[in-house]
């Protein structure tokens, strides 16, 4: 499982350097890169990056159960 949430994490990164050149550049990468952002292949991109957020969240408990327990 751990394997699964660094996965995730890293795909979460990704997934917010291209939200920041989208607020800063109004350049979307994964867009560029798969087809623009109503390709099938973009798409699915943007869902497994949301997917890979969603998985962080339990990452997100998981180190304030840790912090908690160090009180």
């Amino acid at each position: 499982m751990r394997g699964l949430q660094i996965f995730c994490l890293i795909l979460t990164i990704i997934g917010a350097i291209n939200w920041g050149f989208v607020g800063l550049l109004d350049f979307d990468l994964v867009a560029s890169v798969f087809g623009g952002a109503d390709s099938s292949l973009s798409m699915i991109i943007y869902s497994i990056i949301g997917l890979a957020g969603i998985i962080n969240i339990g990452l997100l408990f998981e180190i304030i159960n840790e912090t908690d327990k160090r009180k």
